[in-house]
């Protein structure tokens, strides 16, 4: 067990008097915290998980926070001490969404802004590609027999066909964060905040597209309406190189899933996290429409 208060102590822009400390909610991979001291407020991000496993580099955390921070997109960098597994920025304020938000008319375009405020950014310190993740994500699970689908390899060739179909089109890296699930969406009334930045790297933008659509929940006219939004008018290819991508996501993030069910003792299902994610994209890959998405993103 930490001691959260003595942890505190040891930064400085925490150490004022008097202090409250309230835990917040969400993050699977870290202990949130907002701390108020009377020069301002915080949010403290403890690491709670086994990065090494699932490829989290919290160095390149640090740095790609503060890179966030300058694009206009992110938080506040404060602090990192990585001797205290501790991250620091300025607690934004405003609502963290929930996936029904993202359906409320209008609030699609305002996230697309955001995204382009982040890739149009200082590029980040290490680059993010899921057909370099989710191989090591495999070899991890396969070597220390972690349960995993039975049939899960057997999409393998399906998924290098996507790899293939979107490298005929290569499109060049921006600083992506990767993980935009709705609770890392802030509404703060004026503007949206983009915060969380374990899984951030330099990557193809769609994949930011794809992966925010599908863990979100969204429907098939949803991302249409954020592709359009991000890029300034309507194009099938790029709408169908964003459908693969979240099929990309799926696939790869399952895996992580599966390795936090075998290796974390929260009280979450994690397995039927990854299942959920791996029997999406085992409809999309046998889809009757997944030929054409390869064909429209290849164009």
């Amino acid at each position: 067990m930490v001691d959260i208060e003595a942890l505190l102590d040891q930064v400085p822009a925490l150490e004022g008097s008097p202090r409250t400390v309230e835990e917040l909610t969400g993050g699977l991979t870290n202990q949130n915290l907002k701390v108020t001291t009377p020069t301002g407020e915080y949010v403290v991000r403890l690491a709670r998980s086994d990065s090494s496993l699932l490829g989290i580099d919290r160095d390149a955390e640090s740095y790609n926070t503060r890179a966030a921070q300058v694009s206009g997109a992110g938080a506040p960098f404060v602090d990192y001490r990585a001797d205290l597994g501790a991250l620091v920025i300025g607690y934004v304020g405003g609502r963290s969404y929930v996936n029904e938000d993202l359906r409320v008319p209008g609030t699609l375009p305002r996230v697309a802004t955001a995204m382009r405020l982040l890739h149009a950014g200082p590029r980040f310190s290490t680059d993010f590609d899921m057909f370099v993740r989710q191989p090591t994500y495999l070899r991890t699970c396969v070597s220390r027999d972690f349960p995993i689908p039975d049939d899960y390899v057997s999409y393998g060739a399906d998924f290098l066909r996507i790899q293939g179909a979107l490298a005929s089109r290569p499109l060049p890296t921006v600083p992506c964060n990767n993980d935009l699930l709705a609770g890392n969406i802030v509404d703060d009334g004026d503007r949206i905040w983009l915060i969380d930045y374990d899984y951030a790297g330099n990557n193809d933008a769609f994949f930011e597209l794809g992966n925010t659509w599908t863990e979100c929940g969204l429907d098939d006219e949803h991302l249409d309406e954020l592709v359009t939004a991000y890029v300034g008018h309507e194009d099938p290819a790029l709408i169908a190189r964003a459908r693969l991508q979240a099929t990309v996501s799926r696939y790869g993030w399952s895996l992580w899933g599966f390795i936090q069910a075998a290796t974390n003792d929260d009280d979450f299902d994690f397995h039927g996290w990854g299942q959920e994610r791996f029997d999406k994209a085992v409809a999309d890959f046998r889809s009757p429409q997944f030929e054409s998405w390869l064909e429209a993103a290849a164009s």
